[in-house]
């Protein structure tokens, strides 16, 4: 069996640790991960300390299925951390799975990462070549090691050198046994956020709906290079780079995050359904009916049909079941996938001029797919309106986007893109309008529409190139 992966930019991972003393934090950060769960779908972990000893558990599969109630009763402690995976570099196997538990010269710790290491070669071969044993494929390891390295001091010292060593994308929760760390890059790629949790606890999670879920009360986003120590002195902030140099990701608006969170002070679904807005201004159409394509085109569609006065219906129906597809690989079944997770409604399209509305179009397989299941159903007509721009280069923090060579529109103008999907006509949102959505023209990395990568891939432009000689 195989896992049919849809033909999205794929949800890198999801992060929490909770502080609270004299309480029992593990159901906790059991809610905490299942508001996360959209983050990632391979694996789920949780490390809880009990100011002796930290205890871990993790497995494969959705939150709901790594944990038992068992499990979540036998980890005690008032400080923990969690995660969910979907990987991005290292295999997906339980091994890879976080946090990542381990023992050095200043004892147990813990650590939960999303996000990618872009130089972790050239720093895994000198931890190698100085004794350091891996046993997985994963970065959080080597941000373990680096931090041993450094072990002879305390553990938000340590992690300060080790910011120096590290080019990438990170947000990370970091614990031992009476201390919760978080750590967001110089750049602040990925989000992190901090919450009040009852009289005296604190909580560290990437989205602010994971602190909805548990009853915290968001407090503030996690600085760019911002490192925050939370103990029994409480909450204490360290940084050792300026905040000067933000590139959030701004897929994180787009699609990856939950439209009830709000991330560095922008509401994800205010902002979808300004992209909406803002599409209708730049490419208003003479359609019947806008259907968005669920669940992240349907903000965005109500905010289209809004704007230029046109009936609105939910014409795809998403089966909510349908989770992970696992299908056999035979061509006859692969070519139902989309069919498993979305039906069209033939009352609502039939005789039609339709519009589709969707956040992005990565290879365009699955646009094909609905627009074929849109015209089958009796459409007249079959427009696809994105709230993005066109994606023309891959991702190398964090997010599993297709090979520059798989990308429908790297090389290829939109009418030829809009031909390979049969659409009637294919728009999509400017880069200026999406700024203009956000309210912001400046601080968000916008490498996958430009090509412009605001932190250094030279180490994997300098790979890729050895592969291809190779």
């Amino acid at each position: 069996m195989i896992w049919e992966k849809e033909d999205k930019m794929e949800e890198e991972c999801g992060v929490i640790g909770i502080y609270n003393p004299g309480e029992e934090v593990s159901q906790d950060l059991f809610y905490g991960l299942f508001a996360l769960q959209h983050r990632g779908q391979e694996s789920a972990g949780m490390a809880v300390s009990d100011g002796k000893k930290i205890r871990l558990h993790k497995a494969m599969g959705l939150v709901t299925e790594a944990f038992s109630q068992n499990e979540i009763d036998s980890l005690k402690g008032c400080i923990g951390i969690g995660h969910v995976r979907y990987s991005t570099t290292g295999s997906s196997i339980v091994q890879n799975a976080q946090p990542i538990l381990a023992t050095y010269l200043a004892g147990q710790i813990a650590l939960a990462h999303n996000g990618n290491i872009t130089n972790a070669n050239q720093l895994r071969e000198n931890l190698a070549n100085s004794g350091s044993v891996f046993q997985s494929s994963i970065d959080t390891e080597l941000i373990v090691n680096l931090i041993a390295k450094y072990g002879q001091t305390d553990i938000d010292e340590s992690l300060m050198k080790v910011m120096i060593d590290l080019k990438g994308s990170y947000s990370m929760v970091v614990m031992n046994k009476n201390k919760l760390v978080g750590v967001r890059d110089p750049f602040g790629n990925r989000p992190l956020c901090i919450g009040k949790l009852g009289k005296n606890g604190y909580v560290l999670a990437s989205e602010s709906c994971a602190l909805d879920t548990i009853g915290a009360t968001f407090f503030r986003d996690v600085e760019p290079g911002e490192i925050i120590v939370i103990d029994e002195k409480g909450v204490t902030s360290k940084r050792i780079f300026p905040a000067d140099k933000k590139a959030l990701c701004i897929f994180e608006y787009i699609y990856f995050a939950r439209p009830d969170s709000t991330i560095d002070g922008i509401n994800v679904n205010v902002a979808r359904k300004k992209m909406g807005e803002q599409l209708a201004k730049e490419h208003p159409l003479d359609v019947d009916v806008i259907i968005p394509v669920p669940d992240s085109g349907t903000v965005a569609g109500i905010g289209y049909a809004e704007t230029v006065g046109k009936p609105f219906a939910f014409g795809l129906l998403k089966n909510r079941y349908a989770g992970r597809t696992f299908i056999q690989p035979t061509q006859k079944i692969r070519e139902i996938g989309v069919r498993l997770k979305l039906n069209p409604i033939k009352e609502i399209i039939k005789g039609k001029r339709v519009a589709l509305v969707d956040d992005s179009i990565v290879r365009g397989t699955t646009s094909k797919k609905i627009i074929e299941m849109v015209r089958e159903a009796g459409a007249k007509e079959v427009h696809m309106l994105i709230t993005s721009p066109p994606v023309i280069k891959s991702c190398y923090y964090g997010i599993d986007t297709a090979g520059e060579d798989q990308l429908a529109a790297a090389k290829r103008s939109i009418k030829e893109v809009e031909k390979i999907i049969k659409a009637d006509s294919l728009n999509y949102l400017s880069l200026e309008g999406l700024y203009n959505s956000l309210g912001l023209n400046q601080g968000f990395c916008t490498a996958c529409f430009t090509g412009d990568y605001p932190i250094d891939i030279s180490e994997i432009e300098k790979m890729q190139k050895d592969n291809l000689e190779n």
